[in-house]
């Protein structure tokens, strides 16, 4: 890979891609991820992301277990998220300074580390002030467990006013924020993108391929038994209509045109629009990860990234463009 990016205004220099982990300890056995790894450590990878809820924990412990096994800590800027919670199968969150301190403990000792390099709140919980949330990022910096912190899922003004509190009160600034962003969701450009700038946050994107729909693999239909899971109809299927088609379709156009598959496309144009720091590549086989690795350090010739944006590019008005 190019070389690293610095994290907002933060000291952590990070690969301009990073690898997620929502399908360690489920759908990704533990022989898998290790593969997975040694691969993205190949290729010049250093950012290992995570969260608490993945595989119910299952993630961290994955993680935890190579470290155990002899993985150099010091080769990973290592990130995990509290704050989200499952309930009833549904995803809510609990940001109160007590749960989260806790649950950071509870990652720690499934990682098998006395430190994160990067703690993300996963959501906002409206019912817990934000003074409160924050000052759960504070004693977990100042005794070490955390070394920066961000937020993650969170719209524009409310990554704001966290940021701008940080600031307020002498704190560390935050680091991050971790949003969808990909061709098919371009929604933070409207706000979340100008407040990260203004603020000195850097973006990780997840889901940088639409959920999977940017590599081309349901351009001709959608698997029956893939079209029947609950799951991937409430997943992936919110990018499965008409203007995902078109952008697909363009998508495959410009990488057939480049000699380069629509996974390498989108991901070399999700890893240099303004504010990413590093997309957050995820993948269920060593096969899928390596085609996001292949084009790492590949760039998109400047016609065919207008094209791109142009098919993709959002809609837009009032307050966002002045009148």
């Amino acid at each position: 890979m190019r070389e690293s990016r610095r994290l907002g205004r933060s000291d952590l220099l990070v690969s301009p891609f990073g690898l997620g982990t929502s399908t360690w300890g489920t759908t990704t056995d533990h022989d898998a991820a290790a593969s997975q790894l040694d691969a993205y450590l190949e290729a010049g990878g250093n950012l290992l992301d995570t969260a608490d809820v993945y595989g119910d924990g299952e993630a961290e412990r994955t993680i935890g277990r190579l470290f155990g096994a002899g993985l150099p800590r010091e080769a990973l800027v290592v990130a995990t998220k509290s704050a989200g919670v499952i309930v009833d199968g549904r995803p809510t969150a609990d940001a109160s300074r007590g749960y989260l301190l806790k649950a950071l403990d509870a990652s720690l000792s499934r990682l098998g580390t006395d430190h994160v390099d990067l703690w993300q709140l996963h959501a906002w919980d409206k019912k817990v002030p934000i003074d409160e949330t924050l000052e759960a990022i504070d004693t977990a910096i100042a005794s070490g467990k955390a070394r920066n912190a961000g937020v993650c899922n969170y719209a524009g003004w409310q990554t704001a006013v966290a940021a701008v509190r940080q600031v307020d009160k002498n704190s560390q600034p935050l680091a991050s924020t971790q949003v969808e962003y990909s061709l098919l969701e371009r929604g933070i450009e409207r706000e979340v993108v100008p407040a990260a700038k203004n603020l000195g946050l850097g973006i990780l994107p997840w889901a940088p391929l639409g959920r999977g729909v940017l590599s081309a693999k349901y351009r001709h239909g959608v698997p029956e038994e893939r079209a029947g899971s609950r799951f991937f109809n409430w997943y992936v299927g919110r990018h499965l209509n008409d203007r995902a088609a078109r952008i697909v379709e363009v998508v495959a156009s410009v990488a057939d045109e480049l000699g380069v598959t629509p996974v390498v496309a989108s991901l070399a144009w999700l890893r240099d629009r303004p504010g990413v720091v590093a997309p957050l590549v995820g993948a269920r086989t060593l096969e899928q990860l390596e085609e996001s690795l292949a084009g790492a350090d590949f760039c998109l010739p400047e016609e065919h990234r207008l094209k791109l944006d142009e098919v993709s590019r959002p809609r837009r008005g009032y307050p966002e463009v002045s009148i």
